[in-house]
């Protein structure tokens, strides 16, 4: 039974992630640090055949798409979008300390969501509907291997959705330009909705 393979890779360092601000919907572009870290990792330990590519339409990840995997078609997925923080974009935790509903936010974002923006259990179930619907494509299609470039936050909730070892969120974090591959064994999605984290991506390089 042929399985199929998902490289997850998010996107390049902004400045403004750097400076603590909360930046989801807001669209930036790469930082000059950003563009440099993903070449130097391009160079250094490279990255995985492309195969079919998506992306988050944000332009932080079309613009990582485009050093890593130059000349391939992208195709843009909203569902790969960061979470909307509606009046929050734009502000650190420290200015955001005074507001209450920062507080319960914090302490409960799936019933909480920012003022303007998006509950947690609103982001989980976008992202989950685009991962099953690429899936459900990457069968029809016969298409053995396919990258996402998208945000940190979209790549630990499909890994803490779906992917086996079972962890919560918070333990599939991952440094910018870096990410995980999953195996899709037909059999058991389409019995239990799980799939293999079986490496980091690009993979890291074994010690001498």
């Amino acid at each position: 039974m042929q399985s199929y393979v998902i490289n997850l890779i998010r996107h390049g360092a902004i400045d403004e992630t750097l400076k603590g601000k909360y930046i989801g919907s807001t669209d930036v572009h790469l930082s000059k640090k950003g563009r440099e870290g993903l070449v130097k990792i391009k160079e250094t330990v490279g990255y995985p055949y492309a195969g079919r590519l998506y992306s988050s339409p944000l332009l932080r990840c079309i613009e990582t798409c485009e050093i890593l995997f130059p000349g391939v078609e992208i195709n843009n997925v909203s569902a790969f979008s960061e979470c909307d923080f509606g009046e929050w974009e734009g502000k650190s935790a420290a200015e955001l300390a005074g507001d209450p509903r920062f507080g319960q936010w914090l302490q409960n974002s799936d019933k909480t969501p920012p003022p303007g923006g998006e509950s947690g259990k609103d982001f989980a179930s976008r992202i989950s509907k685009g991962f099953e619907r690429l899936v459900e494509t990457m069968s029809a299609q016969s298409t053995t291997e396919a990258t996402v470039v998208t945000h940190g936050g979209v790549i630990m909730t499909i890994l803490a959705l779906y992917g086996l070892p079972q962890a919560p969120s918070y333990q599939w974090r991952m440094d910018n330009g870096y990410g995980y591959s999953m195996r899709i064994n037909p059999f058991l999605w389409m019995r239990d909705r799980v799939a293999e984290v079986f490496d980091t991506c690009p993979r890291a390089p074994k010690a001498e």
